[in-house]
């Protein structure tokens, strides 16, 4: 490692160890030295090992055993040594060639700072520089090969457990049409004796007489070191309140925020459930327009009780609002006296970059924070959170306990054993690398075709397209066994923004690619005089 570099050490560290594991130098299931051992042994301190190690968690690379030490991660698909020298470090660009360029970018790429189009196979993962990620390599009957826990694999079926469970699946092989619609993650993917072992010992515990309308003590404190290391809140479990998920977070806010009315701004394009919930309670909805990096500051008014945003990845567009826009957003609230209701909904998912911190904490006093499971995990369980300051939520849950609104007892016990045992956190590294590889397929096969955007977070893409071109194409992928999008039913007012939003979080990965190859056949010649 070069100390004089600017790099830090633990990036330098994280860097080789990638290069490592891809060239197969560290084999899938080899256990890595101690990280008081491995400082030693590089005459650095524990903390460069272990902020090295934290990000190779987070990535996916490695995984924890308890009791045993660190692994390297079973592999998912075969790892390539072929250019494994021009591996960058986290966040990078991918595979370079000599000069910087990224090796294998086809027609229509753009730089580093714009859309990853034309992106060839293998050029990005999680951290930006993961080879073979996007040549989608499966086991027998669509599995994932080396999976060792047995999880469900991209096909569909796990691999010598499930009979007849699908797999690569779509109207060829079966009649199951190709569904890339945005909103739904994969939830075939799950380690099932960590989810059959938080049911049972949910079951274990007697009924609830009077549930708390805070939600568990317990999960609260669980989940306020889950919202520390995945989003870097610094909030105790005094600051969190547990909610059924995102839409009972929105209609609580509204409840709070929203006394008699009042207008209530949204972002245009939008969350439609977000609008629906705060007309419900009699808001004026205020439609609030973006632009490709989110929310539009200078034009929000100064009458609005409330503003919801998306600043982590503007849905359905994909922004991520800068770190300046965020300040004067927070300066308009503070200004204006209006509150922000942020939607962390997919934060955990991103690819190429870092995460940007929460606003909440940036500002608390202007926040309040709302987060679920139903994209890490599965919206069938029906469980999320709200975060804000302590009178906030003591104010929320007086009105909660007014309406008799509660979170099932039994869930959220089941949810404090998956966050206490890390399966959680174990499952969405499983998830990053898997949703990692369908998004390279959406990117490699569309990139050439048409403009994307938001790629570089969460479970979706936004491909732009002229305005004329969305409906008929919309009925032609049907017609073909593919199931779409477009930007038009998440408008409040008429459409400013053309295009499909595209989701490939649903599908298995060898739906991604035989949906995307259909996509692209369809959108080259509605845009080939303009892209």
């Amino acid at each position: 490692m070069d100390r004089d570099a600017a790099t830090p050490l633990s990036a330098q560290l994280a860097d080789w160890l990638r290069r490592a594991m891809l060239a197969g130098t560290l084999a899938p299931g080899e256990r890595l030295p101690s990280s008081r051992g491995l400082a030693a042994q590089l005459g650095v301190s524990r903390t460069v090992i272990t902020e090295a190690f934290q990000q190779l968690y987070a990535e996916g690379w490695l995984e924890g055993r308890h009791g045993s030490g660190t692994f390297v991660a079973p592999a998912e698909t075969p790892r390539r040594a072929a250019g494994v020298g021009g591996a960058t470090g986290v966040g990078g660009a991918g595979l370079l060639e000599p000069g910087g360029s990224a090796a294998g970018r086809g027609p229509g790429a753009t730089s580093r700072n714009g859309d990853a189009a034309g992106r060839a196979p293998g050029v990005t993962g999680p951290g930006g520089g993961v080879a073979g990620w996007a040549s989608g390599v499966t086991g027998p009957g669509g599995s994932l090969a080396g999976r060792a826990t047995g999880v469900i694999g991209a096909g569909g079926g796990v691999a010598g457990r499930v009979s007849g469970a699908a797999g690569g699946g779509g109207v060829a092989g079966g009649g199951r049409p190709v569904d890339l619609r945005p909103g739904h993650p994969w939830v075939r993917d799950y380690d099932e004796p960590a989810w059959k072992r938080a049911w049972r010992r949910a079951a274990d515990l007697p009924p609830g007489g009077d549930p708390d309308p805070y939600g568990l003590p317990h999960l609260r404190e669980l989940l306020a070191g889950h919202l520390r290391r995945t989003r870097a809140v610094a909030v105790g479990p005094e600051n969190i309140l547990v909610t059924r998920g995102t839409g009972n977070g929105l209609d609580l806010c509204a409840l709070a925020l929203l006394a008699g009315g009042g207008r209530a701004g949204v972002e245009e394009p939008g969350y439609r459930v977000a609008r629906a919930v705060f007309a419900a309670r009699g808001a004026e909805i205020v439609p609030c327009p973006v632009d490709e990096d989110g929310v539009v500051v200078d034009d929000l008014p100064g009458d609005l009780g409330l503003l919801y945003t998306t600043p982590a990845h503007q849905y359905p567009l994909g922004g991520r609002l800068p770190i300046p826009r965020r300040e004067r957003l927070l300066t308009w609230a503070r200004a204006t006296g209006a509150m922000v209701v942020e939607d962390d909904y997919d934060a955990e998912f991103r690819y190429d970059v870092a995460p940007l911190p929460a606003l909440f904490g940036l500002d608390p006093s202007r926040v309040v924070l709302l987060g679920t499971l139903s994209k890490s995990l599965a919206p069938d369980v029906g469980l999320g959170w709200l975060v804000g300051t302590e009178e906030l939520v003591h104010r929320i849950a007086a009105l909660r306990d007014d309406l008799g609104d509660r979170t099932s007892g039994p869930v959220q016990q089941a949810v404090a054993t998956l966050l206490e045992r890390g399966d959680l956190d174990r499952h969405l590294r499983r998830m990053r690398l898997e949703y990692a590889r369908r998004r390279a397929v959406v990117v490699e096969a569309l990139g050439g075709v048409c403009r994307l955007r938001g790629d570089t977070a969460g479970l979706h893409v936004l491909a732009e397209l002229p305005a004329g071109a969305v409906a008929p194409l919309v009925a032609a992928a049907r017609e073909e066994g593919v199931l779409l999008d477009s930007t038009d039913r998440h408008h409040h007012g008429p459409p400013r923004v053309h295009g499909l939003v595209i989701g490939y979080g649903s599908a298995s990965l060898p739906e991604v690619r035989r949906g995307c190859a259909i996509l692209a056949r369809l959108i080259a010649p509605r845009t080939r005089a303009a892209f």
